[in-house]
């Protein structure tokens, strides 16, 4: 699924309609009554980890957005180049400067109508799937024929049309109405408010550091290929307890999750791609066989990693079967 440098692209997607008026509803989820959409007002976007929430209110709120307040918001999204295509991941619209495996699903799904007419704290929240996607005044195009020959486009989950005569299509997610965004920005390794504290006590766990990196409490929006790539470059096998690291090598490992995953954010909003370096490769840069093996907590979700068994030795503690490699 996208990771948090792409769902913060979606978000800047949808800033340039914040203020703006829904004035049609299309799209083929089921979750939700999408015309209860129609006439509200798009009060606010935000962006938490690998989540995406929108806020709406009654058009006639008075809690709306001032007309200059959205003509910043115009302005801010404006001088950045559509981007190229980077899978299906990408999308296409004006941008600002600032694919991994399914993570847990939606564990507060509500899919009643919002009684957003009646003010402010309506939100709804977008958990993207595996090639999710948000797109600006545009449809996602099929890219190669599926497994019948067929050439067919995508089918968005939602589609907001707005007054103004732009829209936005929703592609591969779940959506659930909640009250506010759930989520702690101190966990999110891309929010200014990123607490590195919190993060290098989370590491310093005697769990598996592969384990510990996904955790979405402490590193919200680090995902599979976040993590990956961070272990390489920081010459760390996955399994090794984060117990057993010193200080300095959390440090540097945190310091790669935070660059590593700006990086990504900016090369997005340039319109680049992602180098990759150990994610799904069989050789790394330095040509040592890649090992791939699927590791994961007992009891939860297994994830595919790739590690080099040179370049990154292995340091293990105690017994037990942490993994199945391939």
């Amino acid at each position: 699924m996208p990771e948090g440098p792409s769902v913060r692209k979606f978000q800047l997607l949808t800033s340039p309609f914040v203020g703006q008026v829904v004035s049609k509803v299309g799209g083929s989820t089921r979750k939700i009554n999408v015309n209860s959409l129609n006439a509200l007002r798009l009060q606010d976007s935000q962006v938490h980890g690998k989540n995406l929430y929108l806020a709406f209110v009654a058009a006639e709120s008075p809690l709306a957005p001032t007309a200059e307040e959205r003509a910043l918001r115009r302005e801010a999204a404006n001088g950045a180049s559509s981007p190229g295509q980077e899978g299906q991941e990408q999308v296409s619209a004006a941008q600002t400067h600032p694919q991994d495996e399914e993570v847990q699903e939606l564990q507060h799904t509500r899919s009643e109508i919002p009684a957003a007419a009646e003010g402010l704290g309506h939100w709804l929240r977008f958990h993207f799937g595996l090639f999710g996607s948000v797109r600006a005044n545009e449809f996602s195009r099929a890219s190669k024929a599926n497994k019948r020959g067929d050439w067919k486009d995508p089918t968005p989950r939602l589609v907001l049309h707005f007054e103004s005569g732009g829209f936005l299509a929703f592609y591969n997610c779940q959506m659930n109405w909640c009250s506010s965004p759930r989520a702690d920005p101190a966990s999110d390794i891309l929010s200014v408010e990123f607490h590195r504290g919190q993060a290098l006590d989370a590491l310093h766990k005697p769990s598996p550091i592969c384990y510990i990196l996904l955790d979405q409490r402490y590193f919200s929006g680090l995902g599979n290929i976040i993590k990956n790539e961070i272990l390489y470059l920081a010459k760390v096998h996955p399994l090794t307890p984060g117990s057993l690291l010193a200080r300095s090598d959390l440090e540097h490992l945190l310091d790669c999750a935070i660059q590593f995953s700006s990086d990504w954010l900016h090369s997005k909003l340039c319109g680049g791609g992602l180098h990759l370096q150990i994610y799904q490769k069989k050789q790394c840069p330095l040509g040592h066989a890649v090992m791939k093996g699927t590791f994961g907590p007992p009891g939860g979700f297994k994830r595919l990693t790739w590690w080099c068994p040179q370049c990154q030795p292995v340091l293990l503690s105690g017994d037990g079967d942490h993994s199945s490699v391939i």
